[in-house]
């Protein structure tokens, strides 16, 4: 992976929402690129030749689709070090459809923790789905931001003006950064990559965690199984690095609150690692949160339970304080988030049913 990668666009669909399940299962694959070399066409690298014909495009995303047998030649596959030929034929295909989506400003509320001339930090509700993408083609976070920066006719998520410089899960609430100018994107993707920036996650899991501190490593990618899950590979020959250290904040018996601080990240990283740990996120649907993991089989606490899953319908994951250095005026900026209603009510009512009760762990 190289300094470039962190202001490239994504061939291999990382993101859930540019997943479509059918083409998927069926192995369909849909042309998205496709370049006729010159008679006159000296012998080159793909991935070389690629790079500097599709805008955004890293050199590292065009290998990795080269992997994953998305780039062909004359109709065949071939692997990043092809060399192209005169008027060979050069398509880039994927598992979803080409669209061209049209990013409509909508007048959505949004909570404004800071804003400049360079950037705006929000605090995102939960609920809150952060781009367009495959079922969410409005509604979104940069739907708002377009309305409320003024911009109209964008047609890329991932056009500098919107400026989103790391994104959260739809059901995860917290501090977003998002960048106003490209000159201030770059310098903030800059950061986030090189891990400079300052971000602290609250979340309640299952279990007793059994270390009051600890580090999970492993790659991280999807899971083999299910696309739209992500899973930890442990031997490091699948996936990407990912590294989450956490400290236990509040012990309640049945689960523990948390404090997780990020090295890297990836696509569901928390919810992944604290599942692979042992401890689901409580109500954390996608990975099996929302069932009763740990307590006892009496009808009085599984009710109990179900009062917790109505009053936070989501996983229990909040991004709660972020810092990093301003792009202009390079001064250090930081900032925290109280935890949101729904956190805090189930919470608290841990805390009163555990206060009357002796634990094993």
């Amino acid at each position: 992976m190289t300094e470039n990668d962190y202001n490239s666009i994504d061939f291999l669909a990382e993101d859930e929402d540019e997943i479509i399940e059918d083409s998927v299962e069926q192995n369909q694959k849909y042309e998205h690129y496709r370049f006729v070399a010159d008679k006159g066409q000296g012998l080159l690298r793909v991935d070389k030749f690629l790079s500097v014909r599709i805008e955004g495009a890293s050199r590292n995303r065009i290998q990795q689709a080269a992997e994953a047998n998305s780039i062909l030649v004359n109709g065949i596959p071939v692997k990043s070090n092809y060399k192209v030929k005169p008027l060979d034929v050069i398509t880039l295909v994927l598992d979803f459809p080409k669209r061209e989506l049209e990013i409509i400003p909508e007048n959505i509320p949004l909570n404004i923790v800071y804003e400049d001339d360079y950037l705006i930090v929000v605090n995102k509700p939960p609920g809150l789905v952060v781009h367009p993408g495959h079922g969410n083609y409005t509604g979104t976070l940069v739907n708002a931001l377009a309305y409320h920066l003024g911009y109209k006719n964008i047609k890329d998520v991932d056009d500098p003006r919107l400026g989103l410089v790391h994104r959260i899960d739809k059901d995860t609430s917290g501090l977003l950064l998002i960048a106003k100018t490209p000159d201030a994107k770059t310098d903030l993707s800059r950061q986030f990559f090189r891990k400079e920036t300052k971000r602290l996650y609250t979340a309640l899991v299952w279990g007793n965690i059994a270390e009051d501190s600890g580090t999970i490593e492993g790659n991280i990618g999807r899971d083999p199984k299910d696309r739209m899950l992500m899973k930890v590979f442990p031997d490091g020959d699948q996936g990407k690095t990912a590294i989450t250290h956490y400290r236990v904040l509040e012990r309640f018996g049945y689960v523990t609150l948390v404090e997780c601080k990020l090295d890297t990240g990836r696509t569901h990283q928390i919810r992944v690692h604290m599942k692979h740990l042992g401890h689901t996120l409580f109500n954390d649907e996608r990975y099996g949160g929302n069932e009763i993991l740990r307590g006892t089989r009496f009808a009085k606490y599984k009710q109990f339970i179900y009062n917790c899953f109505e009053i936070c319908p989501r996983q229990c994951l909040h991004a709660q304080t972020l810092g990093f250095i301003h792009p202009s005026t390079r001064e250090e900026l930081n900032f925290k988030s109280e935890l949101p209603d729904d956190m805090q009510a189930v919470i608290e009512k841990w805390r009163i049913y555990t206060s009357s009760r002796d634990f094993e762990g």
